[in-house]
């Protein structure tokens, strides 16, 4: 009979590109993994990784057992979800990654609800300012904001991300307050260098017609809280999510400016592997992250 535990270690290992890796993701050591797949083999009596000091690669057999291998253990997951059909019998482990602002602000206290409503959940999040490789990178799912490209992946529209434009009251006191988009140009901003393009940042007037504003400044940053901090220190403008500054523009830390005009609002997706059957963690976790943006 076939040994689960090493049937996962295999299938972490060949989709996390090295044992390192996947003892990371199983919290195991390095030699354990080998170990295991090592096992797995002398079970089957084949070869499924060729592995030396620097890399290591599927063999053909190794290919085939590796779709073979993903397919029942997502048979048994959901073997599981027949075996508990209650809601509140969620189980199981589940690897997230988001933006670092998007999962500060938003994700870590959904999910900590989540979790203290369905204990037997362990859910493990990583937050990286990139969209990860679901399948290579050993993902369950992953939350992103933006306009998607067309992929394998299933996403489904969770929320919205609106951005606000502001400034410090040093910073409007010593320069001014821009009264249009186009006086953009003679600030200082704080560029993001999330934002594509960094250097034009988009407003709409009451009309819904569109002023992209050329921006430039001598501060970038990739981080939503070093942009904030900027911001705070009097650097210049910043266009912002604006989950990340509404406690500053409720205290008066940050004042926002061009108020009239809408800014970006962006989709946030949860995005999991295509896949027929979705374990019911999986989907039950998608739900309640929805729901609470839709109601916060």
């Amino acid at each position: 009979m076939v040994d689960l535990v090493n049937l996962r270690t295999f299938v972490t290992a060949a989709t996390s590109g090295s044992f390192s890796k996947a003892a990371g993701r199983l919290n195991v050591s390095p030699a354990m993994v080998g170990r295991r797949i090592l096992a797995l083999e002398a079970d089957y009596g084949v070869k499924l990784i060729e592995r030396t000091t620097r890399s290591q690669r599927l063999t053909e057999t190794g290919q085939m057992f590796l779709a073979k291998a993903m397919r029942i253990l997502e048979e048994v997951e959901e073997l599981e979800d027949i075996a508990h059909p209650q809601a509140e019998d969620l189980v199981g482990h589940i690897r997230i990654s988001g933006s670092t602002t998007l999962g500060v602000k938003m994700l870590t206290p959904a999910l900590a609800r989540f979790t203290n409503a369905h204990p037997a959940v362990s859910v493990e999040m990583t937050l990286l300012d990139r969209n990860v490789d679901l399948v290579a990178e050993g993902f369950d799912l992953a939350f992103r904001i933006g306009h998607l490209k067309p992929s394998s992946l299933i996403a489904r529209r969770i929320g919205t991300y609106d951005f606000a434009c502001c400034a410090s009251p040093d910073y409007l006191r010593r320069i001014g307050t821009p009264g249009h988009p186009d006086e953009l140009g003679k600030h200082r901003c704080v560029i993001s260098l999330n934002l594509s393009p960094r250097d034009h940042w988009s407003f709409w007037d009451g009309e819904g017609r569109e002023v992209s504003a050329a921006v430039r400044g001598n501060f970038g940053v990739d981080n939503g809280e070093a942009m904030r901090a900027a911001a705070l220190e009097g650097v210049g403008l910043a266009y912002a999510p604006r989950v990340l500054v509404e406690e500053d523009l409720a205290s008066g830390r940050l004042v926002e400016v061009l108020a009239g005009w809408k800014k970006l609002a962006l989709p946030i997706h949860a995005v999991y592997p295509s896949r027929q059957f979705v374990p019911r963690r999986l989907a039950g976790v998608i739900d309640w992250i929805a729901r609470e943006l839709r109601e916060g």
